[in-house]
């Protein structure tokens, strides 16, 4: 039964060899533990118990430490950084006609506004939040023309 163990244990590092993840590597082990037990009994019972209980001992005593090293924190993008930055309009922003364009940070953005207010050019407003390609704003002072 020895020469299944070494097999199967071949067969985890090579599928190891060939995932992303570290969690193949460790049935392997589990698998070249039990091919020891085998060596010392023939019963079929023992070795796989040997096999499930070392590879699940494995997973679980090093998946933390494996995480800190796999897992990395998200990272804000640009997006999510202009969220409440003021804004100066470049194209009349009207929800009707579906036009409008903002710049901040010297990048242009269309934009919307939610509240169905024309916004003129050259106004200045606050993003609320990005969506998609979209920014959608509030005039920081409310336009005296309205839909």
């Amino acid at each position: 039964m020895w020469l299944f163990w070494l097999i199967a244990a071949g067969i985890f590092f090579i599928g190891e060899i060939l995932t992303v993840g570290f969690l193949i590597f460790w049935l392997g082990i589990g698998a070249l533990i039990a091919l020891v037990v085998s060596i010392f009994t023939s019963n079929i019972f023992i070795q796989t118990a040997a096999f499930v209980f070392s590879s699940i001992t494995l997973i679980l005593c090093t998946k933390s430490f494996a995480d800190k090293f796999t897992k990395k924190d998200s990272v804000p993008t640009n997006v999510y950084t202009l969220n409440g930055k003021t804004a100066t309009v470049i194209e009349e922003i009207n929800v009707e006609d579906g036009k409008g364009q903002i710049k901040v940070g010297g990048e242009v953005w269309s934009a919307t506004c939610e509240s169905n207010l024309v916004i003129p050019k050259d106004s200045k407003v606050r993003i609320v939040k990005i969506q998609g390609v979209k920014a959608f704003v509030e005039p920081i002072k409310v336009p005296s023309t309205q839909n």
